[in-house]
């Protein structure tokens, strides 16, 4: 796959996406509770860095679409799931960054961070997003959390170009399968 996760390290994955600008639209599809939702998680971040904060995943509204959730997540989809995050970075509209998973320690924590750059030239409206998730404990995390960013990036993609996204778990299961096959 060519938007694959790129495998910096053992413990270290990337994404890059370019996606429709200005920044700030991009920027507040990470920072604004309502819009992540809409591709990923919904929760306020924390007012200060090193502060924690709660995130709250239900794949199933991602998309109006709907498809039945793989066996293994059925409970998730079902019921939702929440999580605790601990702010490491907030310098908007370029750098946001926190701990994800069930460690909010950030000496220990997996930790993701999301960088926006303009791409190209100011009248190309463009914008690279580079997500670097790091400090994965082993490879099945690192097998699942790939799979996991790969859908929800496809999900922004399409929320940023102001389409409706197919259901995630249609998304999900193509490319969580793609990683199962082959190592990140």
């Amino acid at each position: 796959m060519e938007d694959s996760a790129k495998k910096l390290d053992d413990h270290t994955i990337q994404f890059v996406r370019i996606l429709p600008g200005p920044i700030e639209k991009v920027w507040s599809f990470l920072e604004d509770s309502d819009k992540r939702g809409l591709w990923f998680a919904r929760g306020k971040l924390a007012p200060k860095v090193g502060e924690t904060f709660e995130m709250r995943f239900k794949h199933s509204e991602l998309s109006p679409h709907q498809a039945p959730a793989p066996e293994r997540m059925t409970e998730i989809d079902k019921n939702g799931h929440g999580s605790t995050n601990r702010l490491l970075a907030f310098e908007p509209p370029h750098r946001l960054a926190f701990t994800f998973g069930p460690d909010t320690r950030p000496e220990t924590a997996s930790r993701v961070e999301f960088l926006l750059e303009q791409e190209g030239a100011p009248s190309d409206n463009k914008v690279r997003l580079t997500l670097t998730h790091s400090q994965i404990p082993d490879g099945d995390f690192m097998r699942n959390v790939s799979g996991g960013w790969h859908a929800h990036l496809a999900v922004l993609q399409y929320r940023a170009e102001g389409q409706t996204p197919p259901a995630f778990w249609d998304v999900w299961r193509k490319y969580d399968s793609a990683y199962d096959k082959h190592s990140v």
